[in-house]
């Protein structure tokens, strides 16, 4: 990799990096730590970097940043340890993408991130397992529990129409 091909990952993957950091830990303070500290990473390794494979190498690194942290702050949850019932919400909205938000912010930190990265990103099973260092199949498991948990949860909100 280039110095300029570095500069160009800085001005084609910022925002993207910043988005999938903000909508998993939801602080913009933080977000912006992660993407400085995977530039850093980058910065540091740009010698040793393939340019194709910079921005899987951005991703990967942000997402490792963020689990870390949240592994330090003892923010782990297990869907497995939880019990559906207390993650209802009963009140009525009108704006289905308020709903499905706030059903996002209840997944577990490791389907929550799988998800966005499939969902928002568009990245492959095979890319996600790379950049968080799971198998395909445990990213596939991962998409799938988090899909069924949004889909119970908006179905038990009184069809929410």
């Amino acid at each position: 990799m280039t110095i300029e091909d570095y500069n160009n990952c800085v001005d084609q993957y910022s925002d993207n990096l910043y988005r999938f950091l903000l909508k998993n830990i939801r602080d913009e303070a933080l977000a912006s730590d992660f993407v400085q500290d995977s530039y850093e990473k980058l910065w540091l390794n740009y010698q040793k970097i393939d340019a194709l494979k910079a921005k899987s190498y951005l991703f990967s690194t942000g997402y490792h940043k963020m689990i870390d942290y949240i592994r330090k702050h003892k923010r782990i949850s297990n869907i497995m340890d939880s019990d559906l019932n207390n993650h209802i919400h009963f009140e009525q909205y009108s704006d289905l993408k308020e709903i499905l938000n706030h059903a996002i912010e209840r997944l577990p930190d490791n389907q929550k991130a799988v998800l966005l990265l499939r969902d928002y990103e568009g990245y492959s099973y095979k890319e996600i397992a790379e950049i968080s260092s799971l198998t395909e199949s445990q990213v596939k498991v991962y998409i799938y529990r988090a899909r069924v948990f949004l889909k119970n949860y908006i179905v038990k909100m009184e069809n929410v129409a």
